[in-house]
């Protein structure tokens, strides 16, 4: 059981941040941070994004989605050798629903192919939790090592509408320990991929995979 007292994250505290801006400011804190941890948490069961291998889940292609993550293996060795360099590691915590849906069956590979190349990821049951969302499901968030914390603004269908930054160390040392006690006691992806998705049947995909 978590019993944890979170403060609110409150837009009207914060900067709103849209899409250009948030990348960019993102990218340029990120690239800051030197012997330091970043931590993202991720609550939404589907989102939209836009990746040649996201565009072949979204067509109904399984199989093409999975050969299509492999072509990141270059990119994310690169990342990889840069965040050694600066000492910088960055951290995922998913939380996941039975039945899993298509997209989160299509992440989880992504994740344990990322945890490969120096991006840890565990896997956090929804009913884990389910204390902590009496008032709604957890935020989407992600907080870089400098003490900045974004709240990520998604639509009911996973589509990214804008950012809200906070660095008010009241709001945002809290989250960060929400995230790293899931880390703490959530469950490696790759073990999880394995038990939990590489050993089931394909999903059965449509042109819409949350029809799957």
């Amino acid at each position: 059981m978590l019993d944890l007292q979170l403060p609110a994250l409150d837009p009207a505290r914060g900067t709103r941040l849209d899409d250009d801006d948030y990348v960019s400011d993102f990218r340029r804190r990120a690239a800051d941070i030197r012997d330091g941890s970043s931590w993202k948490l991720e609550r939404l069961q589907h989102f939209e994004e836009d990746s040649p291998s996201r565009e072949a889940l979204r067509r109904g292609d399984w199989e093409g989605a999975l050969r299509l993550l492999e072509d990141r293996r270059e990119r994310l060795a690169r990342t990889r050798r840069e965040r050694q360099k600066r000492g910088y590691v960055f951290h995922r915590v998913r939380v996941v629903e039975q039945p899993l849906t298509p997209y989160v069956r299509w992440e989880l590979h992504a994740l344990s192919l990322g945890a490969e190349y120096g991006t840890p990821a565990r896997v956090i049951d929804a009913d884990t939790v389910g204390d902590l969302e009496h008032d709604g499901p957890l935020p989407e968030i992600v907080v870089l090592g400098d003490g900045t914390l974004y709240l990520i603004h998604y639509t009911a269908g996973g589509t990214f509408t804008y950012a809200t930054r906070f660095t008010d160390p009241g709001l945002v040392t809290p989250w960060e320990g929400l995230i790293r006690r899931l880390f703490t006691d959530g469950e490696d992806v790759s073990s999880y991929l394995a038990r939990e998705v590489a050993a089931t049947p394909r999903p059965r995909l449509t042109a819409d995979p949350e029809s799957g």
